[in-house]
């Protein structure tokens, strides 16, 4: 499976950006969908995740309420909306995929969770 992540760049706090992740190879239909992202020296940290069938979502603490992540099964390809903006959000935004269901949210947190990942899509974040 490919995965093809875009829509990131440079906008003001308190703005908007949606991301997309489109999924190429297999269909999407099989995998559990995350957004991770990675600050400039700091580890990659878990944004959202998305079960195969959209039945769980699970958001990091820094994220919930302003970030919708969703997905659409028959174009092949996940989104994460990115509301209310912050500078503290700016990093490289990264899409992956799982091949587990996790509704409990306990194990998507983790990069291992996820056996397949894009390229990253820059986010920047002006004060």
């Amino acid at each position: 499976v490919q995965l093809q992540a875009s829509g990131g760049g440079l906008v003001q706090a308190g703005g908007s950006l949606r991301l997309s992740c489109a999924v190429s190879g297999r269909t999407l239909s099989t995998y559990g969908m995350g957004w991770f992202r990675q600050a400039p020296g700091k580890e990659r940290e878990f944004v959202a995740a998305i079960t195969y069938n959209a039945a769980s979502t699970h958001y990091a603490d820094s994220v919930k309420g302003r970030f919708t992540i969703s997905r659409d099964n028959v174009n092949n390809t996940v989104y994460l909306q990115m509301d209310s903006l912050k500078p503290e959000d700016t990093a490289v935004y990264y899409c992956a995929a799982s091949l587990f269901a996790d509704y409990s949210g306990r194990y998507y947190p983790r990069p291992s969770a996820f056996g397949f990942w894009g390229q990253g899509t820059l986010v920047t974040v002006s004060s």
